[in-house]
């Protein structure tokens, strides 16, 4: 039984029925001119067409990528070294996923300066502390839509105003977010986003950078001139096209899919709560992602919860995915004010569109039992 849609989704079999011809009999290179290429080259325009409708953009406006950890590298490392003439300074949150944090130290280390935002219990940074840290030199705003941790969301069209007023530059990873909430760049005046294919029920591999028309960025890889000449690389036309049937379909009806995760994450997180001693519920509760649960165990370690879960044919996740096997207790539930002994006791369930209730029923019986014997 599978709770770990936050770490990735299984492919949806309409998805992978559009992607086989890419597979087998249209396998051209898109960058050639015979018919064969252009097959490749115009399967890979409809799939823009569709990401860019999906959130509201210019279709060129659109770049294909290998996926959420390149998007983000991109967008921060681009947008800042090619507007490094207006200043050097960024501002991000401590609750970022590593791909963008980990950006952002490396961009320390070439002379750029980066505020690092608290965040409260519940996992939100603050509007009036984000405006405060901004100042003459700051040409850069990178905060995550929703976290793939705790599942909070962040209020990301305030942030977006304050963004304009201040004329900086504004990226969100929605990684987490693309497929479980509605987003519309233009309403959210969103500059640039990330997006990776296989947390939607795609594949994996291939994800997508958002960068508005006028934003100036460097590319970080040399080579040829795919991808408007933003992102050298023969394109993986198979994950690409994916990718446009996986976003076409994810927010084809959000509504009903966040009712039915709403319904299995309140029935968990009550029968939890009514069941197992001494926890704590991490995360927003009023404004999260609607299948994303994480809950902290005390006196337990959350690494051996997943393995005797797994034991039982249960796979959940103690954190993200990106840090398993780190024996570190959770950056983002340190940042929230948690202890680190309280921390390492954490387990995310994620629930996706395959979940059931008699499943989530399974995993709380189990759930009680292992607490209780690991306790012991």
């Amino acid at each position: 039984m599978y709770f770990d849609h936050a770490a990735t989704t299984r492919l949806d079999v309409r998805v992978l029925n559009e992607m086989m011809p890419y597979l087998t009999d249209e396998y051209g290179n898109a960058s050639s001119i015979y018919e064969l290429g252009k097959s490749a080259k115009y399967a890979i325009n409809i799939a823009r067409m569709r990401v860019a409708s999906s959130i509201n953009c210019n279709s060129n406006e659109i770049i294909f990528t290998s996926g959420g950890t390149e998007s983000d590298n991109l967008a921060i490392k681009g947008i800042a070294m090619a507007n490094r003439f207006r200043g050097n300074h960024i501002i991000t949150s401590k609750i970022e996923h590593p791909a963008v944090l980990n950006s952002c130290k490396f961009l320390e280390q070439l002379g750029f300066r980066v505020t690092y935002l608290n965040v409260d219990k519940l996992g939100r940074i603050s509007l009036n502390e984000l405006e405060r840290a901004i100042n003459r030199q700051t040409i850069l705003i990178t905060i995550m839509f929703a976290n793939n941790e705790i599942g909070t969301i962040q209020n990301i069209k305030e942030i977006g105003k304050i963004a304009k007023k201040y004329k900086v530059i504004f990226h969100t990873d929605t990684v987490q977010a693309i497929g479980n909430y509605k987003i519309n760049v233009r309403d959210m005046m969103i500059d640039s986003l990330s997006m990776s294919a296989h947390k939607f029920y795609g594949p994996k591999g291939v994800g997508v950078l958002y960068i508005r028309n006028g934003i100036n960025f460097i590319r970080q890889n040399d080579g040829g001139h795919q991808e408007q000449n933003h992102r050298s690389g023969t394109e993986n036309t198979a994950g690409i096209v994916g990718l446009g049937k996986a976003i076409e379909l994810a927010t084809s009806d959000l509504e009903r899919y966040n009712e039915q995760l709403k319904v299995l994450s309140d029935f968990y997180i009550r029968e939890v709560a009514g069941k197992i001693p001494n926890i704590k519920i991490n995360g927003d509760l009023n404004n999260k992602l609607s299948g994303n649960n994480n809950v902290c165990f005390a006196g337990i370690d959350g690494e051996k919860l997943v393995l005797a879960l797994d034991k039982k044919g249960i796979y959940a996740s103690s954190g993200s995915a990106c840090s398993a096997g780190l024996i570190n207790p959770s950056h983002v539930l340190l940042a929230t004010g948690l202890t680190p002994n309280l921390a390492k006791g954490s387990l995310r369930i994620t629930f996706g569109k395959e979940n059931n209730i008699d499943e989530v029923k399974y995993l709380i019986d189990n759930l009680v039992e292992i607490v209780s014997k690991l306790r012991k």
